[in-house]
């Protein structure tokens, strides 16, 4: 179960880049666990260190800035989480911190990986971003970003944006569940077990060792 997610008010790290595959997120070579911990120092290490291998920091990344330290919010470009399915990359930028990512576009399996982790994916127009990352990064006075999952609202000083998540998602974000979690909430692991225990009368055959 993820940590649930219905408001945020944070410092939003400024990654303008289209194209964010989940080999930059998190290369291969930094994953070196099969759970979900242990992936935060190897976040964006092809961009965020000086070479390969190192923990030398590269002073131009954003997230070396020591402004953004605290950020909570990534604003990135389009098609961000392409490449392939590794939910790795979402497990690193949970674990680093980031609870939502502002884009462009997500491809959609990185999407769903998001939502299944508490991590929200909220799509805006590029402009919009763009606004965005001009009011809330500005190097004398980063302004924090504030926003409610049940409204589908962004709000910055006095810029404000909506964006859309099913109510499905919505659902997962704020109650912390995965899909899984759903079906099995409000009775459906009720309603899972009651139609188990009529399906082994009806066909007995697929239970072997179930006596009937």
């Amino acid at each position: 179960m993820a940590t649930p997610l219905a408001r945020l008010t944070a410092v939003a790290a400024p990654l303008m880049r289209d194209n964010v595959d989940t080999d930059a997120i998190i290369p291969s070579r930094e994953m070196k666990t099969v759970g979900k911990t242990g992936l935060a120092d190897g976040l964006f290490a092809g961009w965020r260190y000086q070479s390969v291998g190192s923990r030398v920091p590269e002073p131009a990344f954003v997230l070396n800035d020591a402004a953004y330290a605290g950020a909570r919010i990534l604003l990135s470009g389009r098609n961000f989480g392409c490449g392939s399915s590794r939910e790795h990359a979402v497990w690193a930028l949970a674990e680093y911190g980031f609870r939502a990512i502002l884009a462009a576009s997500f491809a959609p399996i990185f999407e769903a990986n998001c939502l299944r982790n508490g991590i929200l994916p909220a799509r805006l127009a590029r402009e919009e971003i763009e606004q965005l990352a001009q009011l809330a990064t500005r190097p004398e006075a980063l302004r924090p970003i504030t926003i409610d999952v049940e409204q589908g609202s962004i709000q910055c000083a006095e810029l404000t944006l909506h964006f859309f998540l099913d109510a499905e998602a919505r659902e997962m974000l704020i109650t912390g569940r995965d899909a899984i979690g759903l079906t099995l909430a409000d009775g459906g692991a009720a309603t899972i077990d009651a139609w188990l225990e009529a399906d082994t009368h009806r066909r007995p055959w697929i239970y072997p060792g179930v006596d009937r």
